[in-house]
């Protein structure tokens, strides 16, 4: 069994800590964690009994697979302290937005590195996460398709330039969605429904139309079907698309997106 380290002890590593054990990918003694927050590992140490280490470098020198979960701003010092220690077979996985594998294998020596956009459902088990690897790590792309498969779905894609398409879908997509319960929760209690019956009618509409859009998936039938299979000619619904259209929702979705990718690439560069 492969020992795995967390360099980085947020809610993001939290969340792969609980998939991997959920999972049975690694036990809580082959996983070893580090953080500059004491009050963060005695936390996870006593949450889900794994190894916390006081020194990032000597962590990163004894496990199998290192992940990478710290802010971006902090992981020029995080590879200077580990770059002498880190083995190369160990396969190195970041989770830092914006941070390009070439950075990374510069500093640490050309190791297998494989770079991943996760997003915050994977809070819940729920996340979308997207994975790179530089030609040293695709062989061992399985071990790390097994970690973020267990907080959600994964998938693979073929050139790094698309992790900022990702950010834009995925990675921000949360935030999306979740401004428009903020103001259909609003925009509900205007037309007079009580606050808490507008928050559960929006907040259980969008669940279902989640769950919904994901099952029926299955039987390939997408969401342009499932709308138009709920837009009755001359009803409610589609009264409402209607304004949707004039107001040109696409274009406005499209830019939005383009913004947070073009971002992602200004952060990356």
């Amino acid at each position: 069994m492969d020992t795995i380290g967390f360099i980085g002890a947020g809610n993001m590593a939290e969340a792969l800590i609980k998939g991997i054990i959920s999972a049975n990918i690694c036990k809580p003694k082959y996983i070893f964690i580090n953080d500059i927050r004491s009050d963060r590992l005695e936390y996870l140490t006593r949450q889900y009994h794994v190894q916390a280490m006081s020194n990032s470098t000597a962590l990163a020198g004894q496990v199998d697979i290192l992940i990478l979960s710290v802010k971006p701003q902090n992981m020029a010092n995080v590879l200077l302290a580990i770059e002498s220690t880190v083995r190369h077979s160990t396969l190195v996985i970041s989770i830092a937005a914006g941070v390009k594998i070439d950075e990374i294998a510069a500093a640490l020596n050309d190791k297998p590195i494989i770079r991943v956009m996760p997003n915050t459902p994977a809070l819940i088990g729920e996340g979308a996460s997207a994975l790179f690897a530089n030609n040293k790590a695709r062989p061992m792309m399985d071990k790390a398709m097994r970690i973020f498969s267990a907080i959600g779905k994964a998938v693979i894609v073929d050139n790094e330039d698309l992790i900022d398409a990702v950010t834009a879908v995925s990675g921000s997509g949360p935030a999306y969605f979740f401004l428009m319960m903020e103001e259909m929760i609003r925009i509900a209690g205007e037309m007079g429904l009580p606050p808490e019956i507008a928050k559960i009618l929006v907040l259980q509409t969008a669940k279902g139309a989640a769950l919904l859009a994901s099952e029926r998936d299955k039987f390939s039938e997408s969401p342009s079907e499932l709308r138009r299979k709920v837009t009755s000619p001359g009803g409610t619904t589609e009264a409402a698309l209607k304004v949707f259209a004039a107001k040109n929702f696409p274009q406005l979705l499209a830019d939005a997106l383009t913004a947070a990718r073009n971002k992602s690439r200004e952060l990356s560069s």
